[in-house]
């Protein structure tokens, strides 16, 4: 009756702590969409927003790291109860640092407003933020779902979004050097796309969380991945 008593315990423990998670995805895919509407839309206030916004984001991921620090302690959890906190630990991680890059984005955009507008780069960068913002809710859910077909379904799209960033950095080439006067605001567009295209690697590094949580090995096929033209 006592092991019953500390195993729901703990499991109660554990539903809080995902739940925290789940706010957090939350709030970080709202990052993403909002500092992408702010690109096109040159909106300094809800670029300002997005920036204000990510204290929420840090927060939770420091309330996670205690609360998992705080069951690992008093439960002594084992085997594959071991592996979810110190997965979910990870998770919130990956999920402070896409907060970290969408607060980024709401920067340049502040600087981005004053300069040429560079015709069409905004809708694709918007386009390839959109994929990485269905990508997380969609590894977020196979967290909670524990589904393994769905992580690594997100997994196999991360290509798609590098193929995006390739598309992009030749789109900003050409306006560079085209127009001299595009050379500053594409600078800033391609260090936003290159923090977009790092979002998609913390959702994929989610999505082996995921694998790892259900099977207990992390995947071992290397990420499908594009090559990349900036290096």
């Amino acid at each position: 009756m006592n092991d019953q008593h500390i195993v729901s315990a703990f499991d109660r423990d554990l539903e809080g702590i995902q739940a925290h998670v789940m706010k957090m995805g939350g709030l970080v895919e709202a990052a993403i969409g909002e500092a992408a509407n702010a690109m096109v839309a040159r909106d300094q206030e809800l670029a300002e927003q997005v920036r204000a916004a990510d204290k929420a984001i840090d927060a939770l991921e420091e309330l996670i790291n205690e609360r998992c620090a705080n069951l690992i302690a008093l439960r002594a959890p084992a085997a594959v109860d071991l592996r979810v906190v110190l997965s979910v630990m990870k998770i919130a991680g990956n999920l402070e640092r896409i907060g970290d890059y969408a607060k980024n984005m709401a920067k340049r955009t502040s600087v981005l407003v004053h300069m040429e507008q560079v015709e069409g780069a905004h809708a694709s960068l918007k386009r390839m933020a959109h994929e990485v913002q269905l990508m997380l809710k969609d590894v977020l859910d196979a967290f909670i779902q524990r589904d393994v077909d769905v992580a690594r379904d997100v997994l196999e799209r991360d290509e798609g979004v590098d193929q995006m960033y390739n598309a992009l950095f030749r789109e900003f080439l050409t306006f560079m050097m085209e127009d001299p006067r595009y050379i500053t605001p594409c600078m800033h567009l391609h260090f936003m796309a290159k923090n977009t295209e790092r979002m998609g690697d913390h959702v994929t590094a989610i999505a082996e969380q995921v694998v790892y949580v259900v099977t207990g090995n992390v995947p071992e096929e290397a990420r499908p991945k594009a090559t990349r033209l900036d290096v």
